[in-house]
Parts: structure tokens; C-alpha cells; sequence
């Protein structure tokens, strides 16, 4: 036994210094060969399938715009070199692993004899090293390792697949050009397989989608698609060809991609159905009908549940197309209650909700959209999120100059009533408030409105029976209802009563008390109580007409100029020049149907250029009429508004108040409808305290206010005027 024992020992100290990685031996080169690729490689390359698996199943895919080619999430700040190469920057995961029996493998396995590597399958093993270390987003080391390889192995088998990933590390960091070079060159070769010239021409298109050199991308991935060597990629490449012939206007190229991936049996599901829902965008308004069946199928599909937020969307587009608005107001929002819908989807659905609310005029429900767009947004810095929130700013202006146009018109409305007209019209509005009390008195006979059950006869034995009442849907949604009725739309805030604290701040110099309040409520339905609220007085008459006429013109100009609406923007300044005793805005409003009307009418257009020709001559509107480049040229002389603002300011800095109140009011008449003007007022109003008194400063400030709405003077103004009654 121990000459036995004595035997096998030597046995395995010959064995080992046999296979050891400093001897050049048959028996050495073939056991680490073997050990390498059956053991620390094969167990690499799983664990690298495993973090592959995990990216594609993990990477969502944003499918309203052009997909990347290779779908890798890449932050901004990996491609530095400085970020890529610091040593703290480590990999983790599967791709950790797999780069530790890379170099496990180099390390413990390499037998470099004289400048010769005697074992095959270190190159594979540095060619894992870097495909790992580039899906770990580390492109500098990974680059690294592909050169090795090409460096000192350029005979080996996997030279041509090395040489493709080095390209799209090299397009990776944005050398786009290196990357063209060598893969052209490597496509030169004609001893290539079929799966490496398919994979040179995707990352070529990789490149020059990178350039924006779109037909040659195009050019490269139809080159890419004609084998299936890979499935998934196949199928991702025949849905960017889609995309981007659409690009190019090549509609019927275009739906052939899609109707590829379609017909491509290995295609993954989710290409095939959204190859069905970019068919949808592709096809004109004309073929909707059958689009509208389709769509139908696809929603009742229980295999599409995971796509339904975008079915539900594009379904929503074909109705609206159709013009059946209510089908396609129900689709958007069932869009958005998707089970699995997404942010960006859920947004899209949101715009198209606010957009076809904001065409309605129906303005505040809109805001709410945008709001609900601008909650969700992670991408507060693209154009499409920062058009949304100059629109909802600018919102806020139409929401107010609305409410005080509506609301001055139907007092202005009462006002030219006799008193017959008077009584027949408040009797109607009494009749309709006791019509909606009785319909909310039924609704509460029917639901409790506290805790308890339901009270109706045909629920006792439902499910709802005995709960509490926030957990009844039924009873909430009569209540939300109820509550939008009475309050509209309001955020989760402090002082959510207050509906528009704009107008609030900017347009009421009074707050209406609780108390008084509980009396107007008490007297709902008292005939002689609204006949006494009826303005009198000539002078709060002509306040409410100020008031409207300002809200017209502000109206104009913003849906002239910030939402480019010039129907609705004609109409505002049609009635405003229609509305009498009302000098401030002719001229203003002429000038902007004379250039409104420029590219509808021009019959219009002239004769709302002569009245100002005729009427104003001396007017800076006439002046920009018949002589624009003069006006220009002028800018920066000292006629510019500007100037003459510095200059009468310095007037009331010197204390010359009498010449500023003068030269103040000449140049509200003279820029009339500039920005500029109610700085000027502003000006005039304190130097009118200074020479005339209190009183005349007081009217100043209440005319910037009416006057200026939304202005920054007319804060001011309101602010001081709050200081005066104190």
C-alpha cells in the first residue's frame, strides 16, 4: 500500500509540473486549452447570456421615437474617458463575473512562449473580456481589449467578430469615422460568414445613424436583414428600416418593413404589434375605416394586454380622425388607466386629452391635463415638455382674461336689460338653481352622503351592502361629481376654494367674507336680492367696460401670438372693435387684423390698413405701415420706446414731475399697444401723487389695474393701492 500510495504521488507531481503554464509541452498546451474553455470560459460566457437575457428583458424601448439600434441604456457621463477609466468605476452582475473568468483565464491559463500564445482559446477569453466590460458601459478598458486582440492575434478565429465589436465600442465613444474605416475594410474580406457580414453592416448603420447620415444607415441595414442569423436583431433592424423610411416620407417602403416583421414568424411580440400600431400612424385619414376594425380585434386580443395603453391611444387618434370625438375622448382615457400604461404613454394621452379640451375653449379642464402631463414628466428638459409648460403658463392668462370676459359680458348683458328683461332673465336662472338642488336633493336620497349604506332598493344584497362609505364606488363617484360641479378642478393645496388666485389677486380689491358668503348662499333663490346687485353707478359701468374690453385685447394677443390660433384671435378683435365707447384699443386691434388677416384675406387686411392710414397717420402703426425697414433702422435711436422711457425716467429722478405727467401721456398715445406702455402709466401715476395729490394717483393706479391685468405694474399697483386704504 505505501509503495502504492508512493506511486500515484509521483504520478500527480509529474502530471502537475507537466501541465504547468512555464513548460511547453502537448500534454500542458492541451489541459489548459481544455480547462479554459470547458471550465472558466463556459462559465463566463453563461453568466455573460444571463446579463445579455436581463438587458433585453429589462430595456423598454421608447416607440415614439427612432429605436436605437442596439438596445443598451448608456449614461451621459460613462462616455468620458475620465469617468470610464477611474479605477472606482468596477462592473456588477453577470458581466462582473463574467469579466472575473476572463481574467482568471488570461491570468492563470496564458502560455505566451517567445511572443507566441500557445493556448487558443485566450483570445476568446479577451474577446469576453471586452463584450463584458461594454455592456457594463466601461468602453475605454473594453476598447482595450478588443485591440489586444487585434494586435496579437490576428490570425485568430474570432478576429472579424473582434474587429466589429471594437467599431461599435469606437462609435460608442463618438469616433464614428475610425469605426466606418475598419468596418469597410473588414467587409472587403471575402471569407466572411454570413452572421459576421450582417453584424458588420448593423454596426455600420449603428455609425451612421450616430452621424445622421440616415439613407446611408438605411442603406446598411437592409444589408443586415437578409439572412435571420439573428432572430432578434433581424426583427429590431426591419422596424428601424420602418422608421426610417418614414423619416424620408416613404410611406409605402415604409409599412413593407413593418408588414416584414409581422410576417417574421421568430419576430419577438412586441415588434409585431407595435409594426401594427406604426402601420396605424402610417395610413392616411382616408383608410381609417378599416384601421378602426383592426384596432377593435387588437384591443379584444387578451395576448395585447401589455400594450393596451398604446392600442387604447392610437385607437383614440383613429376616432378623432373619424371624427367621433366622444369614442375617441374614451380611449385616451382608458389609455391612461391602462393596467401596465407607462408615463410616456400615459403623457401622450394626456396632451391629446388637453389639446382637444383646449380647441373646445374649454381652457381650465386643459390646464388640468397639462398639469397631469407636467406630474409625470421625467424629461423636463425636452422641447415637447417645455412647449407643454410655456402652453400651460400661457394657459393661465387665457383662464383669466376668459373668466373676466364671460363674466363682464353677461353683466354688461344684464345691464342693457329694461327691468322686465331683468326680472325674466334672474326668474329663468332662480328656476335652474331649484332644478339642479332637486336633482342633488335625489342623488342624496339615493346614496348617504356619510357613513352607512346605500339606500336603494335594489342594492340590499349587493356586495357594497354594509360598507363604509369610501369604499363604495358608486357613492364616490357621485360625490367626485357633485364636487366638480360645485368646485371644478382643484390641486391638493392650501386655499383649494380658490379657483383662480390670479384673478383673485390682480382683479378684486375686496375679499368676500364668510359671513357674507352664508348670506349670498341664504338668498339662492331671492328675485330682489340679484336686481339689487345690478351696477348703477356710470362710473362702476364704465369700470366693467374697461375691464371687458382689456380682456378682448389681451385674448387677441395671446391667441395671436402664443398658441398662433388667428381664428379665435380675429374673433376677439372683431367684437372688440364692434363694442362702443371703446377709443383705447381701436388702433391696436386694427393693426393686428391688418396683419392677421395678411394671409387669409387680403381684401381685409387692406382695409383695416387704410382705417389706420386714414384715421392715425401720425401713429407708430402707420409708421411701421409704410415705412417698416425706417422703423427698424430707428430701434436704437433715441425715438426707440426704450430711450424715451430712460429719458422721462430720469425726469422724474430729477424731479421735474409736470414734464414727466406730459411727456408720460404723449408716449402712451405714441406706443400705443407696446409692452412698454404701462411702465409709462406707472411713471405718470407717481408723478401725479407728487403734483396733483393722493386721489389722482389712487384713479391712476385703479386704471393700471383694470387696464394691465396681467401685467407687473398692475401687481404693483394693486399693492400700493392695499397700502393707501391702510
Amino acid at each position: 500500500m505505501k509503495i502504492a500510495s508512493k506511486i500515484f504521488a509521483i504520478l500527480i507531481a509529474v502530471l502537475v509540473v507537466s501541465c504547468s503554464t512555464k513548460k511547453n509541452s502537448f500534454v500542458s498546451r492541451n489541459f489548459h486549452t481544455l480547462t479554459t474553455k470547458y471550465n472558466v470560459l463556459h462559465n463566463g460566457k453563461e453568466s455573460f447570456k444571463q446579463g445579455l437575457a436581463e438587458i433585453n428583458a429589462s430595456y423598454n424601448d421608447n416607440y415614439w421615437e427612432l429605436l436605437p439600434i442596439e438596445p443598451l441604456k448608456v449614461e451621459e457621463e460613462t462616455t468620458s474617458t475620465e469617468a470610464i477609466d477611474s479605477s472606482e468605476t468596477k462592473a456588477t452582475g453577470p458581466f462582473a463575473f463574467a469579466e472575473e473568468k476572463s481574467v482568471k483565464a488570461i491570468q492563470r491559463h496564458s502560455m505566451n512562449f517567445h511572443g507566441r500564445e500557445h493556448n487558443r482559446q485566450i483570445d476568446d477569453a479577451y474577446l469576453l473580456l471586452g463584450k463584458a466590460r461594454y455592456y457594463s458601459s466601461r468602453f475605454v478598458p473594453a476598447i482595450e481589449a478588443f485591440n489586444y486582440v487585434i494586435e496579437h492575434y490576428p490570425t485568430a478565429n474570432l478576429i472579424a467578430e473582434t474587429k466589429i465589436w471594437q467599431a461599435k465600442t469606437q462609435v460608442r465613444l463618438h469616433n464614428e469615422e475610425q469605426a466606418i474605416i475598419s468596418l469597410k475594410y473588414l467587409l472587403e474580406s471575402t471569407r466572411l460568414e454570413k452572421e459576421i457580414i450582417e453584424s458588420a453592416h448593423t454596426a455600420l448603420a449603428m455609425a451612421y445613424v450616430a452621424t445622421d447620415s440616415i439613407q446611408l444607415a438605411i442603406d446598411h441595414l437592409q444589408k443586415s436583414v437578409l439572412t435571420d442569423s439573428n432572430k432578434h436583431q433581424h426583427a429590431r433592424n426591419l422596424f428601424i428600416l420602418g422608421q426610417l423610411y418614414r423619416t424620408q416620407h416613404k410611406i409605402d417602403s415604409s409599412n413593407y418593413s413593418f408588414d416584414k416583421v409581422i410576417a417574421y414568424k421568430k419576430s419577438a411580440y412586441k415588434y409585431v404589434i407595435h409594426s401594427q400600431i406604426e402601420k396605424a400612424i402610417n395610413t392616411s385619414k382616408g383608410n381609417k375605416q378599416g384601421l378602426e376594425r383592426l384596432f377593435a380585434k387588437l384591443i379584444k386580443n387578451r395576448d395585447n394586454r401589455p400594450f393596451l395603453d398604446k392600442l387604447y391611444y392610437q385607437a383614440g387618434n383613429i376616432a378623432l380622425d373619424l371624427n367621433k370625438e366622444a369614442d375617441a375622448m374614451m380611449f385616451y382615457k382608458k389609455s391612461i388607466h391602462a393596467k401596465q400604461a407607462e408615463n410616456h404613454q400615459k403623457s401622450l394621452s394626456y396632451q391629446a386629452l388637453g389639446d382637444f379640451n383646449f380647441m373646445k375653449s374649454k381652457y381650465i379642464v386643459a390646464g388640468a391635463y397639462y398639469d397631469s402631463i407636467l406630474s409625470i414628466a421625467t424629461d423636463n428638459n425636452s422641447k415637447r415638455i417645455r412647449k407643454i409648460k410655456r402652453k400651460r403658463a400661457n394657459l393661465d392668462d387665457v383662464i383669466t382674461q376668459e373668466f373676466i370676459a364671460s363674466t363682464t359680458d353677461s353683466i354688461l348683458s344684464v345691464i342693457s336689460l329694461d327691468q322686465g328683461g331683468r326680472i325674466a332673465y334672474f326668474e329663468k336662472h332662480i328656476q335652474e338653481l331649484k332644478k339642479t338642488d332637486a336633482a342633488k336633493k335625489t342623488t342624496q336620497k339615493t346614496y348617504t352622503t356619510g357613513f352607512g349604506n346605500p339606500i336603494t332598493s335594489n342594492n340590499t344584497n349587493s356586495n357594497t351592502s354594509g360598507t363604509w362609505y369610501f369604499y363604495n364606488v358608486q357613492s364616490i363617484g357621485f360625490g367626485a361629481q357633485e364636487f366638480v360641479q360645485i368646485w371644478g378642478n382643484r390641486p391638493l393645496e392650501d386655499n383649494w376654494r380658490i379657483s383662480t388666485k390670479r384673478i383673485l389677486q390682480k382683479n378684486l380689491t375686496q375679499k368676500t367674507t364668510a359671513k357674507e358668503l352664508d348670506t349670498i348662499a341664504s338668498k339662492r333663490y331671492d328675485l330682489d336680492f340679484y336686481l339689487s346687485q345690478i351696477p348703477t353707478a356710470q362710473k362702476d359701468i364704465d369700470s366693467i367696460r374697461i375691464s371687458r374690453n382689456t380682456a378682448y385685447f389681451n385674448l387677441g394677443i395671446i391667441y395671436k401670438e402664443q398658441f398662433n390660433i388667428k381664428e379665435v384671435a380675429i374673433t376677439k378683435f372683431e367684437k372688440l372693435l364692434a363694442f362702443p365707447k371703446n377709443t383705447t384699443w381701436i388702433l391696436p386691434s386694427h393693426y393686428h387684423l391688418f396683419k392677421l388677416y395678411a394671409g387669409i384675406s387680403m381684401e381685409k387686411s387692406d382695409r383695416h390698413k387704410q382705417q389706420i392710414l386714414d384715421q392715425y397717420p401720425a401713429s407708430r402703426y402707420a409708421q411701421i405701415i409704410l415705412n417698416p425697414n425706417k422703423v427698424l433702422a430707428q430701434a436704437n435711436s433715441e425715438d426707440a420706446p426704450e430711450k424715451v422711457y430712460a429719458n422721462t425716467y430720469y425726469l422724474y429722478k430729477d424731479q421735474k414731475y409736470t414734464e414727466v405727467v406730459s411727456k408720460a401721456s404723449a408716449s402712451i398715445l405714441l406706443f400705443n399697444g407696446n409692452p412698454i406702455v404701462p411702465k409709462f402709466e406707472l411713471l405718470r401715476a407717481y408723478s401725479l401723487r407728487k403734483t396733483v395729490g393722493k386721489v389722482a394717483f389712487k384713479e391712476a393706479l385703479e386704471f393700471i389695474l383694470i387696464s394691465y391685468p396681467n401685467t407687473d405694474e398692475a401687481a404693483q399697483a394693486a399693492t400700493l393701492i392695499n397700502q393707501l386704504k391702510k
